[in-house]
């Protein structure tokens, strides 16, 4: 837009906001009569069309600083003033605008002898602009970014799948989730956030995502780890139990004898895939003990006792913290 457009158009107006409007308020405002005036939302009304352009082009001016400034001397200087035809005996002119800026006083007037193609090169150089540098039009900017948050589930986050997000009243929108998305991570879906009212790229959606903890899995980088009960005896003398995986079967692992409880087993490859590598499955053993007791089997535990009672398992604790 040419600066000398500008003493025509209260942009300030236009938006409904005061000169000292701040940039995040400027924002809110736009983005609201952005919606109303919107073509898609006005189908076939030339007056609201014209309207959004209007509003397009002063928020366009204005959420810029270096134009919004231009724009604030341009209006200062010039009062709101027209350039008119007219010389001294006609309705201010140019020259009417420009005159005591210079310092004509007592009804003198600045003379300007400029090029019929460069009306402002004589005073003000190249470009005819009077703050610096070439007359900028309307700048095409990307459409504003829409946020959302969703809430899936364990196993969703760890395969991947699809989601249903509503959108301000339109079809709704399904969003595929890559496996491995981790909680509280971001997913940007390129161009469906808000349309660009400058002629720029349509906005992103970003969402935000919260995954729901599993009763038995969780997950370590690309590992999934699981707790795994064993018997004493189990662990004693070794066995071979079965472990679920995040795939719905189960894999048999091998626990061998003298097991202690907190052990981590490792089942390759049973983990997530991720950039050509996968994880594994850690299976943490976890020895538990029987809720009742027969009275048989306390008594072959106490035999048992008796006979192992030449070991302290606390011995490499006192030796530890005394030293």
């Amino acid at each position: 837009m040419a600066s000398q457009d500008w003493f025509e158009k209260d942009f300030y107006a236009v938006l409904g906001v005061t000169k000292d409007v701040s940039d995040a308020d400027l924002k809110k405002v736009y983005r609201k009569l952005a919606r109303q005036f919107h073509p898609d939302s006005n189908p076939n009304d030339k007056k609201t069309e014209a309207r959004f352009k209007e509003i397009s082009e002063a928020y366009t001016v204005l959420s810029d600083a270096a134009s919004r400034r231009e724009y604030d001397q341009v209006r200062a200087m010039g009062g709101g003033a027209r350039f008119t035809p007219g010389g001294r005996g006609g309705q201010g002119g140019f020259e009417d605008v420009f005159g005591n800026l210079f310092g004509g006083g007592g009804g003198s007037r600045v003379r300007f002898q400029t090029s019929q193609d460069d009306p402002f090169g004589g005073i003000f150089g190249a470009g005819g602009n009077p703050f610096g540098g070439a007359q900028r039009g309307p700048t095409a900017r990307k459409g504003a970014d829409l946020t959302a948050a969703i809430t899936i589930d364990f196993r969703t986050a760890m395969s991947g799948g699809e989601v249903s997000l509503d959108t301000r009243g339109s079809k709704p929108l399904h969003i595929a989730i890559p496996a491995g998305v981790a909680d509280k991570q971001k997913i940007r879906v390129r161009g469906k956030g808000e349309a660009s009212l400058t002629g720029g790229p349509t906005g992103d959606l970003v969402i935000l995502v919260s995954v729901t903890e599993h009763p038995v899995f969780a997950r370590d980088g690309l590992n999934i780890r699981v707790d795994v009960p064993v018997t004493i005896p189990e662990a004693l003398l070794g066995a071979t139990v079965e472990v679920p995986t995040l795939d719905g079967d189960r894999v048999k692992v091998k626990v061998p004898a003298n097991t202690p409880s907190g052990r981590v087993l490792r089942v390759r490859d049973r983990g997530l895939a991720s950039k050509g590598k996968k994880g594994d499955l850690l299976a943490t053993i976890l020895i538990v003990t029987p809720e009742v007791l027969s009275d048989q089997a306390k008594a072959l535990i106490q035999q048992f006792a008796d006979l192992t009672d030449d070991t302290n398992p606390r011995d490499v604790l006192y030796r530890k913290a005394d030293s």
